[in-house]
């Protein structure tokens, strides 16, 4: 076989290899369960101003992105979004939550919602880490 550095290969092969990494890991681990989650705070008009979007599989909920808006920050939004999620997480039988968030964004705001590091890559970005954090429920 030959190797090939493709940036965009065609639906057909990516669902070849996503179908066979799918089937391996069910073998050993049972079937994922892949679930989006999704916290969305809107204003009175219906206008969102945050979100969360998680997604659980093997009981555990991996926290994608937290993002609140520069005009809804300071109202406990995102503690709620993180709030609300994690009870969706606790519903579906999920054991915790994990999430990755770089050094310059918010590890203490999960580590104040009772998330520990466990992880770490320095320099990821250039001057900054990579920080992997954890809650256990």
């Amino acid at each position: 076989m030959r190797i090939a550095i493709e940036s965009d290969p065609d639906s057909d092969v990516r669902a070849l290899i996503d179908r066979g990494l799918d089937i391996y890991n069910n073998d050993r681990a049972g079937a994922a369960d892949y679930r989006d989650l999704w916290a969305i705070a809107r204003d009175g008009n219906g206008a969102a101003g945050a979100g969360l979007k998680a997604r659980t599989f093997y009981r555990w909920m991996f926290i994608d992105w937290l993002w609140v808006s520069d005009d809804a920050r300071g109202r406990g939004l995102g503690r709620a979004l993180l709030a609300e999620a994690e009870a969706e997480a606790r519903h579906r039988d999920c054991l915790g939550a994990f999430v990755d968030t770089y050094s310059f964004q918010a590890p203490e705001f999960y580590e104040k919602q009772g998330y520990q590091r466990f992880g770490q890559i320095d320099d990821f970005p250039p001057g900054h880490a990579c920080i992997w954090l954890k809650k256990v429920f």
